[in-house]
């Protein structure tokens, strides 16, 4: 099954492992025993992340350990970023639009109480 890096930040319990392994390099027991789930879902996950590329298995000794690899991530910010540009300048144009109205009318020409205008 072909995953990808959204599907693997889809799940909490990945966005957590991501987080544990980001800040240092844990061996997959260390992984486990901070969740409340069994080690082989802790396994089904890692395999996911792994396949990803979001994070890095590696032996030593008799040990497996994880670091994350936070370049995958970019894909995640690409994808974003496109969206906060949009979103940046519908929110900037509400509010020039908002501080025109504001503002009030800048005709020189006032309006009276019966509606005609004063010159």
């Amino acid at each position: 099954m072909r995953r990808d890096v959204f599907q693997a930040i889809a799940d909490p319990t990945r966005r957590e492992i991501i987080k544990l392994v980001a800040r240092r390099h844990v061996n997959i027991n260390e992984v486990a025993d901070n969740f409340k789930i069994s080690r082989p879902a802790i396994s089904k996950h890692i395999r996911i992340l792994t396949e990803c590329g979001l994070i890095v298995v590696r032996q030593q000794g008799r040990e497996r350990f994880c670091e994350s690899n936070p370049h995958k991530l970019n894909e995640v910010s690409d994808w974003v970023e496109q969206y906060r540009k949009i979103w940046t300048t519908k929110l900037d144009a509400l509010g020039d639009y908002l501080k025109k109205i504001q503002s009030g009318p800048k005709s020189k020409n006032k309006i009276k109480k019966n509606g005609k205008r004063k010159k």
